[in-house]
Formats: structure tokens, C-alpha cells, sequence
């Protein structure tokens, strides 16, 4: 076998173990959380060819293949499908306001906030690896907020969410998700 070939293996492999155990994570999250059902639907999209296959051809297992595939193309077709098809990335909440005949944010149902902040924990747990702590999620969140185009609301929320994860950890935290979406279910 050519190494080309081996490392494309090696690739394909190493990514589907990737997104399976991100996946496998945010399950566990999302059942502690009271939206098992929309865990066990999470990031179905990354196994379609258009995602996984630009995963494999951007894997490094360091960081999302997105990125890189950004910066060597300046945009991600992985990203522009997956955000379109999964309402926990507040980039799906964005639409045309009439009024101010603008594309503007729009305020994310809790139940979608509440699987947003299992993703990230999940991402961050998976990518962290063993230097993984409860604070890495809302450094995160920190890193990018000026740049992040979401309704301020919704921000609010998943910051509140990320901050008592740091301050209080993840059992109290998930806990306290639960109540919140169970009292706005509609």
C-alpha cells in the first residue's frame, strides 16, 4: 500500500473515531442535560459524505478539520453544510429581519442552548484530552465572543451555563440545565 493510501486510511480512521467519541460524549451530556433525544441526534450531518469526507482530507486530531480546510480555501463546505442541518450552533439562528432588512441573530430555543453547551463541553473534553478542566470551555467561549455574530441573549445564556460549569462543575451544572429546559418546554 502507497503511503499516500496508508495515510489517507490512517486519516479516515482517526476522524470517524473523532466525531464517534465527540458524538458518544455529547449523548452522555445531553441525557444528564433532559434532551437525550436530541443527543442521540447530535452531528448526524458529520457521517454525510460532504463533511466527513473534508474531515478525512483535514484531519489532524489536534482541532476541527474546518479550521484548516478555512484556511486553506477561506470558507469550509464541512462547516457551511453542518451549520445549516444542527440547531445547537447559534450560526443556524440567523435570518432576514424585515423590519431592519438585515440578516440578523436569532434568539436560540433553551432546549438548543442546553445541547450547544454539551457540544462544547464534549469538544473540549475530546480535544483537551487529559489536560482537559472545567474551565477550558468558557475560555473558549471567551476567546472568540467580540468576533461571534449571536443573539445577546442566547450568548448570555451559554456564558452563564459555561461560568457555573467552571464554578460549580459539570453534575450541578447539567442539573441545573435540566430544570431550565424542562420549565421552557413548549
Amino acid at each position: 500500500m502507497s503511503p499516500l493510501k496508508r495515510n489517507y486510511l490512517k486519516n479516515a480512521f482517526g476522524h470517524f473515531r473523532t466525531i464517534t467519541r465527540h458524538r458518544h460524549a455529547v449523548i452522555r451530556h445531553a441525557a444528564k442535560a433532559g434532551i437525550l433525544w436530541q443527543g442521540l441526534r447530535h452531528d448526524l450531518s458529520k457521517y454525510t459524505p460532504i463533511e466527513f469526507w473534508q474531515g478525512v482530507k483535514y484531519y489532524s486530531g489536534t482541532h476541527s478539520p474546518n479550521e484548516t480546510e478555512r484556511e486553506e480555501k477561506g470558507y469550509s463546505e464541512a462547516w457551511l453544510h453542518h451549520k445549516g442541518r444542527n440547531r445547537h450552533h447559534f450560526e443556524y439562528w440567523n435570518d432576514y429581519n424585515p423590519i431592519e432588512k438585515k440578516v440578523r441573530p436569532v434568539k436560540m430555543p433553551v432546549r438548543f442552548v442546553a445541547e450547544m453547551f454539551c457540544d462544547r463541553v464534549a469538544a473540549s473534553k475530546i480535544y483537551q484530552g487529559d489536560n482537559y478542566t472545567e474551565n477550558h470551555p468558557i475560555e473558549y467561549f471567551e476567546r472568540g465572543k467580540d468576533r461571534r455574530f449571536i443573539h445577546q441573549e442566547t450568548s448570555d445564556l451559554i456564558e452563564s451555563w459555561l461560568i457555573m460549569l467552571r464554578d460549580k462543575g459539570e453534575k450541578y451544572t447539567l442539573a441545573h440545565i435540566k430544570s431550565q429546559v424542562k420549565a421552557n418546554k413548549k
